[in-house]
């Protein structure tokens, strides 16, 4: 570990289970160095001290609550009851403010999974956390049944999120969505999803300014076929 955690730095977080302000370690922007990227958008970075994929999660070091910053303030009606018996009333008091190894950060995800399973959160933001953890198991951890696990359970809530509408006003746009979720779906080998989707993405070209995603549509769907007539 790096005693200095120079390139870590402290963001405020105020839990919506128990209202404790706590801060929890970032990577620097200026720090973060990616070499390569996947075509899911999974990026390798030179080093797993600078990997921010392992604090994605905040995890309140009170109560245990766990989400992340695209998950909504939002709770149904006994949900807080809920996650304050299955999850708070049994809190061990672990702490994961500080600086985090792969494992400390797959429990994080796994956290803010459950709890955010709890509240219903909106599938755009339980995809994420799937899709991320799933690219930790890519990335650091090497776990390819793992992440073909996590990768299936994002494919799903990505899905239902375009279903249902609930990415409208995240940073995720349609065109990119759609792209994902038929990356995923060749990924899991759904060829025929993922044909579909990458269909999508193509006959939208003319409506949208994200002519790279559109082009890797077009590459990925042009890999496939590769592989069909191979």
């Amino acid at each position: 570990m790096n005693n200095e955690l120079h390139h870590l730095y402290d963001r405020k977080v105020s839990c919506l289970m128990c209202n404790t302000n706590y801060t929890t370690k970032k990577v620097l922007s200026r720090f973060i160095r990616a070499h390569r990227h996947d075509t899911d958008f999974c990026s390798y970075y030179t080093s797993t001290e600078i990997n921010p994929l392992l604090y994605y999660v905040s995890v309140c070091p009170n109560c245990g609550f766990s989400s992340s910053e695209e998950c909504s303030t939002y709770f149904p009606p006994k949900a807080k009851e809920t996650i304050q018996q299955k999850v708070c009333d049994n809190w061990n008091g672990r702490n994961y403010c500080f600086e985090r190894t792969v494992d400390t950060a797959i429990e994080s995800y796994k956290l803010a999974i459950y709890c955010s399973s709890i509240k219903k959160e909106n599938h755009v933001a339980l995809a994420g956390l799937y899709l991320r953890l799933s690219w930790l198991f890519r990335t650091e951890k090497i776990n390819h049944e793992e992440e073909q696990r996590f990768l299936r359970l994002a494919l799903e809530e990505y899905v239902h999120s375009y279903m249902v509408d609930d990415y409208s006003g995240t940073q995720l746009s349609e065109i990119k969505l759609l792209y994902l979720i038929g990356d995923l779906s060749r990924r899991l080998d759904l060829v025929s999803q993922a044909t579909q989707y990458f269909s999508k993405v193509i006959e939208k070209q003319k409506d949208t300014l994200e002519k790279g995603i559109v082009q890797m549509a077009k590459d990925r769907w042009a890999e496939m076929r590769e592989v069909k007539s191979s």
